[in-house]
């Protein structure tokens, strides 16, 4: 590995969450070197280097980050970094949710290799992507931690060492997304409910939001995206029930109640089904629209 290798971070994977977290790595300074298979050069961000491969980015850079849709892809995507010969990876940091299952998988393809892993998965959505004020829920060797803070500390403002055992990150990630499901699920019912009893959505928003029922939905996603209309949040429907499910999945092999879990994952999967791919924020008209249900 030469030094140049040792200090270029490779980025994988530059949609919603990933394009704007690259992008505050380059504004930082990073030596960066992006590759994203939908297309890397429209999509990569000001003074960035353009992998043309996967075998590229393993090949040149001493550590590489990935944001990625679903488990397979990681999956996938550690498997061709830990095969490719030469290479200079000897960091992989994944801020995608994947589950539980799939982090101790991969971390697993990556370990063979002796290419050490964080299984890092970030929230915030993508206003907080772009603003840099994400979090970071981070599991795996503390000393891998410590050193890639300060490049961390270039894309979120919160970064949290949750644990040793790879995983645990996605067990923090998936907990704080359910609760987030949960939040805008039971806010488009109790909003719902007030307007049918001459309630107006913003005197309601105001009340709730200096009462004990505040929360992430009642301060941020109705007054920005559905008060407005914009319903903007930037996170689909697809990926909140992709990530319920993954949580349901945990509860189950963790043997812990899921009575609140498994309602919630039935809501979500239904708008999913009626509204595949839209913003989450819409999971309000659809409760509207499903008054009877």
């Amino acid at each position: 590995m030469t030094g140049d290798d040792a200090r270029l971070v490779g980025f994988v994977g530059l949609g919603n969450m990933g394009g704007p977290m690259a992008a505050n790595l380059a504004a930082a300074g990073t030596p960066l070197l992006v590759y994203d298979k939908a297309g890397t050069a429209e999509r990569a961000p000001e003074g960035a280097a353009i992998a043309q491969s996967l075998g590229e980015i393993a090949r040149r850079a001493g550590t590489v980050l990935l944001s990625l849709p679903a488990g397979a892809s990681v999956t996938v995507v550690a498997g061709e970094i830990a095969a490719a010969d030469p290479r200079s990876t000897g960091i992989v940091i994944d801020t995608s949710t994947i589950g539980v299952g799939a982090a101790a998988k991969v971390a697993g393809i990556l370990a063979r290799a002796g290419i050490v892993h964080l299984d890092a998965p970030v929230s915030g959505g993508v206003a907080g992507a772009r603003a840099g004020t994400i979090a970071v829920m981070a599991s795996g060797p503390v000393e891998a931690f410590e050193g890639a803070r300060p490049l961390l500390s270039a894309m979120a403002a919160n970064l949290f060492h949750v644990g040793t055992r790879q995983g645990q990150g996605q067990a923090m990630k998936l907990a704080n997304n359910f609760l987030s499901g949960v939040a805008m699920a039971a806010t488009s019912e109790a909003i719902r409910f007030g307007e049918t009893q001459g309630l107006d959505m913003k005197t309601m928003l105001d009340v709730l939001n200096v009462s004990t029922g505040r929360n992430t939905a009642t301060s941020d996603k109705f007054p920005k995206r559905v008060l407005t209309g914009t319903h903007d949040a930037g996170f689909t429907t697809t990926l909140i029930d992709k990530d319920v499910g993954l949580y349901l999945e945990a509860v189950a092999d963790a043997g812990t109640r899921g009575v609140v879990g498994r309602a919630v994952g039935g809501t979500l999967a239904a708008v999913e089904a009626d509204l595949p791919g839209e913003d989450f924020t819409r999971i309000y008209p659809w409760t509207v629209e499903h008054d009877d249900a």
